[in-house]
């Protein structure tokens, strides 16, 4: 199963970041941990929302749907 995933940052709610994991649980504490670039300077992050894949290659084409301008959109109305 992979999980498309949208983190919120704590400090700063207007701020977001987009990934995709086998492990949610692991890859939020990589994140808050500060092992990952992106997110390092902007911890805490909490999870905002989770979306279940069985098929990888939809997660995939999802999450890069969600780093659209339209995604990011759609994300924030509906997500």
């Amino acid at each position: 199963m992979k999980y498309v995933y949208i983190l919120e940052c704590i400090a700063e709610p207007d701020r977001h970041y987009t990934g995709v994991t086998d492990d949610l649980k692991t890859r939020l504490k990589a994140h808050n941990s500060g092992k990952v670039s992106h997110t390092a300077k902007f911890k805490p992050w909490r999870l905002r929302t989770y979306i279940g894949f069985s098929d990888a290659n939809s997660a995939i084409e999802f999450e890069k749907y969600l780093k659209s301008h339209s995604g990011r959109a759609f994300a924030q109305k509906r997500l």
